[in-house]
């Protein structure tokens, strides 16, 4: 099973009583935001939760002397989450 938007949407709304549409605005807005931090090449990070980070990473394609550039979203999970994860 996966958490999609409107399932997690759903749990939030039912959860706080918040009403949906306002769940969704807030989903929406902390998505758009972070990707914006992440195409600034900023990092985001949540304490005992996870960690995102753009990385550049350069490769050579095949025996070429063509570089290619390619950006990655590296994740981290915290300790904390793994220890949960693992327990």
């Amino acid at each position: 099973m996966s958490l999609n938007k409107k399932r997690m949407v759903r749990e939030i709304g039912r959860r706080t009583r918040l009403k949906n549409r306002d769940v969704q605005a807030v989903i929406e807005t902390l998505v758009e935001v972070w990707t914006e931090e992440l195409v600034r090449g900023g990092r985001i990070e949540i304490e005992h939760f996870i960690v995102l980070e753009m990385q550049i990473v350069e490769r050579y394609q095949n025996n070429t002397f063509l570089r290619r550039t390619f950006r990655l979203v590296k994740l981290r999970a915290s300790q904390a989450l793994r220890d949960k994860l693992n327990a």
